[in-house]
């Protein structure tokens, strides 16, 4: 019997995947935990292995269809087996059949169908090639004019009635007319309703299309779709608010300068300025129990732990993963997490579920010159920070005026259940903590 291949649940909120590619065509033989396909959830790119061996009987779906999950996506069996049981609606045909039992009867020869002339849609009228000659010189639209010709073709007699059945024009205006740049009026201004070239109306030029090489046509779907739509959700369905502050560097640069540093067997060089600012909020953002929270439109949900959200730039999109339980996390476990997380969204092995359950969401776009930025919130967790680059800005010091590194810091809140003075208080806070890294590292 047939074993029936499913599309597997990811995570508990993915109904549904999109085949990238099948990696086995029907008709080949796989082996039990060989790559059949690749399918793409809202979140994350994954492997579908065969739960069987033996020959690829039938693929259900093509490249690019978006399947619920759970749904057999195709099936493996002994060459000859019939699958048409384990085809799903709305699936494809299977691609591998069953041989017949007896040798089918061919097919009557089809009769030949009748020619259709190729070109555009003038060559498939029925139309003389005199008259579509002269069509084209008058600037005459042959798809307005009804032949009188056998069958209704068009001929020669149906464009000159159709010329001499055209407004009275002086030879300036007929010019400009037959130039189709120009439409003419039924009756014009000039003697007997003569038309003049005063009369005439300017056709609206038609903005030429890019040519099909120069258009890259990128459908809207997986992560990319979900971007959108939680963009747009975010923005429709909460009262944001950002501020911006900025936070004496050079705690964090010289403490970063020290790791880099550090003998190698400590596991402490690769830790960088971003590992720091998230092991700052980690520490700093339970005395703020108000940031560290979700709303669900009801309620609000205050956490205890730090699950810290984390934005990693893919060619795919987006991706947030989650570093669980950041408070609890050494600055070098929290390190080591931040970079098996951020691999995994970069080489599409990140999993559904470590994407998911943050409260309190970091991005960072410093590393790109941004020096601030208006982060988007991402629902249902009520603030979002961003991190921009390190400038330095004046301070007045007791021998004047000093040029001191700053890290820009934005705070996006819900305002809807997160007031501003809260949000200042963390902004400050973080701020202080920054400044004082190395007190922070000993609290």
């Amino acid at each position: 019997m047939a074993t029936p291949v499913v599309m597997p649940q990811q995570g508990n909120t993915v109904e549904s995947c999109i085949i990238v590619a099948w990696k086995k065509q029907a008709g080949e033989t796989v082996a039990q935990g060989e790559v059949l396909c690749e399918v793409e959830t809202d979140k994350a790119l994954v492997e579908v292995e065969s739960p069987a061996s033996g020959t690829l009987l039938a693929v259900f779906f093509d490249e690019g269809a978006e399947v619920p999950v759970m749904t057999t996506i195709a099936a493996i069996g002994e060459p000859g087996e019939n699958v048409d049981d384990l085809r799903p609606a709305g699936g494809a045909a299977p691609a591998v059949q069953p041989p017949p039992t007896e040798p089918a009867a061919p097919p009557p020869e089809p009769e030949p169908p009748a020619a259709v002339p190729a070109g555009d849609g003038e060559s498939r009228l029925k139309i003389s090639p005199r008259a579509r000659t002269l069509a084209r010189q008058k600037a005459v639209d042959p798809h307005t004019l009804t032949g009188s010709g056998p069958g209704g073709r068009i001929i020669e007699r149906d464009v000159l009635a159709a010329l001499e059945a055209r407004p009275r024009m002086t030879p300036l205006a007929r010019s400009m007319v037959d130039s189709g740049a120009y439409v003419a009026p039924a009756r014009g201004s000039g003697p007997g309703g003569r038309v003049t070239a005063a009369d005439l109306t300017p056709v609206a030029p038609e903005t030429p299309a890019a040519p099909a090489a120069e258009v890259e046509v990128i459908p809207v779907r997986g992560i990319r779709r979900l971007i959108a739509d939680r963009m747009l959700e975010s923005l429709q369905t909460t009262a944001q608010l950002t501020l911006n502050t900025s936070a004496d560097a050079r705690a964090v640069q010289d403490y970063r300068r020290r790791l880099k540093t550090s003998p190698e067997a400590m596991g402490l060089q690769n830790i960088t300025i971003n590992d720091l600012i998230l092991f700052a909020v980690s520490r700093v953002l339970p005395q703020y129990p108000d940031l560290n929270a979700l709303f669900t439109g009801e309620e609000i949900h205050r956490y205890r732990a730090v699950h810290l959200g984390m934005a990693v730039d893919t060619p795919r999109g987006l991706m947030v993963p989650v570093i669980r339980h950041a408070d609890q996390l050494s600055l070098k476990a929290l390190a080591q997490e931040s970079k098996r997380l951020a691999a995994a969204c970069l080489e599409n092995k990140i999993s559904p579920d470590d994407l998911q359950g943050g409260t309190f969401t970091v991005t960072n776009l410093g590393s790109l010159g941004i020096e601030s930025f208006t982060p988007v919130l991402n629902p249902p967790q009520v603030a979002i920070l961003g991190v921009g680059s390190i400038q330095l800005k004046p301070v007045q010091g007791e021998d004047g005026v000093q040029f001191i590194p700053h890290l820009g810091l934005s705070l996006t809140i819900n305002h809807q259940v997160v007031d501003g003075a809260p949000a200042a208080r963390f902004l400050q806070a973080l701020s202080q903590a920054l400044a004082r890294f190395d007190l922070l590292l000993a609290g």
